[in-house]
């Protein structure tokens, strides 16, 4: 009499990006956030410590989202083997048209928490990891701008470029959600433009003026 084999039944491998995976179908498929922790463990069979190891809290979670979105990106530029050679205005193009295709492909996602729930633009607090990156990589492009020699203006042009970027990408995004074009060109022909005018403050005269003109104020409204 034959026997019958045995199956062994192994048990899911749990990291970080499957949680991420359970934690985003979840959104899509029912329009809402997991109402907590437990019943988003059980559903998915999933002990709590295991979820404990990676996030201690949805909001925890989302944030690590978002800085994926990020590294996702940066990692699709990192195959062009010729970006370091690009100049400043193809490196921030490059970065903003990358990003924007990452996130086209997580475009319901995006939605749900900067648009369509209760909480809307509030939620930009989940991109604070992400903020943090990007500036760190739009310093990168700064210090590779041969054209910037003086030390003097150096340290005020790392927080202000970049800081400037950034909020250049949170318009871009904005008009990126209520855009209906198709293939989102109007956001692509607005990245263009865009990028335009802010790389134009890496010109060391124009930012050498600029220093020079508040050292002025500067001196002439307290001493």
């Amino acid at each position: 009499m034959a026997t019958a084999k045995k199956t062994s039944s192994k048990k899911e491998i749990i990291d970080d990006d499957k949680i991420i995976s359970y934690f985003m179908t979840d959104v899509l498929e029912t329009n809402e956030e997991p109402k907590n922790i437990y019943t988003f463990c059980t559903k998915h069979n999933i002990d709590e410590s295991q979820f404990y190891s990676f996030f201690g809290s949805f909001e925890s979670l989302k944030e690590i989202i978002w800085l994926k979105f990020f590294e996702n990106a940066i990692a699709a530029m990192s195959k062009d083997s010729k970006i370091e050679s690009y100049s400043n205005k193809e490196k921030l193009l490059t970065l903003y048209f990358t990003l924007f295709e990452t996130l086209t492909l997580n475009r319901t996602f995006v939605l749900f928490y900067l648009k369509e729930n209760k909480e809307g633009l509030k939620n930009l607090k989940s991109l604070k990891q992400f903020r943090n990156h990007f500036k760190e990589y739009i310093v990168t492009i700064i210090n590779s701008n041969e054209t910037i020699v003086s030390s003097r203006i150096n340290k005020v042009t790392e927080p202000v470029f970049s800081e400037g970027a950034w909020i250049q990408f949170l318009f871009l995004l904005k008009f990126w959600i209520d855009d209906t074009s198709k293939s989102f060109e109007k956001t692509d022909i607005l990245i263009e433009k865009s990028v335009n005018t802010v790389v134009d403050l890496l010109d060391t005269k124009q930012l050498e003026n600029l220093f020079d003109l508040g050292k002025f104020l500067w001196k002439e409204k307290f001493n």
